[in-house]
């Protein structure tokens, strides 16, 4: 009989988002995992803390009784230190800048594009047949630039934002009604943002749909909340969300090891006769797809309603500027 060999997991950025990542997938035992940091240096000091937390988690698992193997690793600005990611089954990319004080629009998606590009170069050379799941903002625009950089076929590359998304919205809505979240079915597509285009004309609860069960004032207020989840979270802590974008990622990551056919919105590549349904083409955007062990595999088409058209319309334009932005930049 062959030896076992368990799924591993490639997690590049182990800041808040990534650390969180790799700590849920310890405790649900769904795989082995590589952390990928740089290390931080002070003036009289270098920290590993790649290596630190990895070696924190291995810990936590061992008291918790789970068994899984985690490493951490160093990494430098101009990709050396990969070369322990070959053969991964999922690279999760969490790696990137945020906007700080002086900083353009166009110097933080040069940052980007530029760590995104050294990430997915290294992705293509040593993990060819890896699912790659990119979380680094602005999502969709980046997850169109893993892409076209790994070469990889479409249907391996995936953005993470609508599952948050979605999952705040449903907060939102449990906490109005009083209702379990199992309760709730619904999506939220497009782009990650302000442009986001809740699915209102299909979402429900316990089969009701919303717009029975709120007033278009309600229901403004709850989806406005929604747009702006990530912000308020910001406003609060004084630092970006991280439990739920950890738990999010992680949802689909079970979804492609376990084979689940989950259907979950997802940035993915629009072409043919899918980019012909929804009037986007060549862009990444969110999306119902069904996520499975080579990735997503089909796109689910949803007739939207003419207010829902109009939300996705801005929004297939708001990601359209990036991409186009990027070109402009001479970036892909």
């Amino acid at each position: 009989m062959g030896e076992y060999k368990r799924p591993t997991v490639s997690i590049v950025g182990a800041g808040n988002v990534g650390e969180h990542v790799a700590n849920l997938i310890a405790i649900k035992e769904l795989a082995n995992i590589k952390l990928f940091d740089l290390p931080k240096k002070t003036e009289d000091k270098t920290f590993e803390v790649v290596k630190g937390k990895a070696l924190d988690i291995k810990q936590m698992a061992a008291a918790l009784g789970v068994d899984v193997d985690i490493k951490g690793y160093n990494v430098t600005p101009d990709g050396q230190g990969y070369e322990p990611m070959k053969d991964s089954d999922i690279v999760v990319i969490t790696a990137g800048f945020p906007r700080r004080p002086g900083m353009s629009r166009d110097d933080l998606l040069t940052a980007n594009v530029n760590i995104i590009r050294t990430v997915a170069e290294r992705i293509a050379l040593y993990a060819p047949n890896a699912v790659v799941i990119v979380v680094s903002n602005p999502v969709d625009v980046l997850t169109y630039t893993t892409l076209k950089i790994t070469g990889f076929n479409k249907h391996r590359v995936l953005g993470m934002a609508g599952v948050l998304d979605t999952a705040r919205f449903k907060t939102f809505i449990s906490q109005e009604l009083k209702v379990s979240v199992s309760n709730i079915n619904c999506f939220v597509l497009g782009s990650h943002g302000d442009d986001m285009v809740p699915l209102i004309s299909v979402s429900n609860v316990g089969g009701i749909p919303l717009k029975k069960l709120f007033t278009e004032e309600k229901l403004k207020e709850l989806i406005d909340r929604t747009k702006y989840g990530g912000g308020e979270i910001v406003n609060l802590m004084g630092t970006s969300a991280y439990h739920a974008p950890g738990a999010s990622v992680v949802e689909m990551v079970e979804a492609i090891l376990k084979d689940k056919k989950e259907i979950m919105p997802c940035s993915i590549y629009l072409e043919g006769e899918d980019a012909r349904f929804y009037e986007a083409y060549d862009i990444c955007i969110g999306l119902p797809v069904k996520v499975g062990a080579h990735g997503w595999e089909e796109v689910l088409k949803v007739e939207l309603s003419q207010e829902e058209k109009a939300m996705w319309e801005s929004s297939v334009k708001s990601v359209k500027s990036g991409i186009e932005r990027i070109k402009e930049l001479k970036l892909i």
